[in-house]
């Protein structure tokens, strides 16, 4: 059923005038009785008795009031969201980011939620492989990542990530040294497919090889251990902004040790929300 139909019904019924009616619809008398006349044969019963004091609601148009009303401000409200939707300026705005965005990702978040404070932001540490995949498949709608990324996803660079290895704060030896006679601890490639991928480069360029290889499944396990003198680790600079007690990170040198980090989205799918987002990032 058309809602100008339902429009028409709740418009006569509150102003009980057919030209009152059809002024605020903005349609010709002729066209609202069409309307009416329409709807009563949907609903097969009178809506409406005309008489002197114009349209009267009969008994059934009574009882179908209370429910047309109800589908007229909830059709209302749904547009008034679609509107806020276009305009991106309410909805919910589903993030992904990794240790390199440890302390950029919720900067901008907050920056966003002070201009848009209508819209439900979420942000979830990911792996940027992960992050990838759901961005892809429409679950993410933006993703701080390092950089490249796969096809159909578009990207921005926002800086650079530099490689280090994080010892035990006592230890004095030289980062060669301890790579070659430390225990390499490192994420597991299900949490850090790209940083392994950038360790092993790293190692092969500098032809150096780890004694034995640990694995933990999240960067504060790997620290704890690195802390308690289990092994050292090739991580992001970025994972200054985490580090615990006990740990200090040495500046490597050579191929391999830097890379670009960004923000990745699928543009193929329209979002004004997440578009929003983007020229937020890039004021900033």
């Amino acid at each position: 059923m058309d809602i100008k139909l339902l429009r028409a019904f709740v418009t006569l019924a509150q102003t009980g005038s057919y030209h009152a009616a059809a002024d605020i619809l903005c349609v010709t008398q002729p066209a609202l009785t069409k309307q009416i006349q329409t709807l009563e044969h949907f609903a097969a019963v009178t809506l409406f008795q005309r008489g002197r004091h114009g349209a009267l609601l009969t008994v059934a148009g009574e009882q179908l009031l209370p429910a047309a009303l109800d589908i007229v401000a909830r059709h209302t409200q749904f547009l008034t969201s679609v509107a806020a939707l276009q305009q991106g300026h309410a909805g919910k705005l589903t993030l992904g980011f990794g240790i390199s965005f440890f302390r950029v990702a919720p900067e901008r978040v907050a920056a966003f939620r002070s201009v848009y404070p209508g819209v439900q932001v979420t942000l979830n540490d990911m792996p940027s492989a992960l992050q990838c995949q759901q961005l892809i498949e429409g679950r993410l709608q933006i993703g701080f990542v390092r950089l490249p990324v796969p096809a159909p996803l578009q990207t921005r660079v926002l800086g650079e990530e530099q490689l280090v290895l994080a010892v035990a704060a006592h230890n004095g030896a030289t980062a060669t040294a301890l790579i070659e006679s430390q225990q390499m601890l490192q994420l597991s490639p299900s949490r850090g497919e790209g940083l392994t991928s950038q360790a092993q480069r790293f190692l092969s360029s500098q032809h150096l090889q780890p004694r034995t290889i640990g694995v933990a499944d999240d960067i504060q396990t790997l620290l704890a251990l690195v802390a308690a003198g289990d092994g050292v680790a090739l991580l992001p600079a970025s994972v200054v902004h985490v580090l615990p007690a006990g740990v200090k990170l040495l500046n490597l040198v050579g191929e391999h040790t830097h890379w670009q980090t960004g923000i990745a989205w699928h543009a193929q799918i329209k979002d004004p929300l997440r578009d929003n987002f983007l020229r937020l990032v890039s004021d900033v």
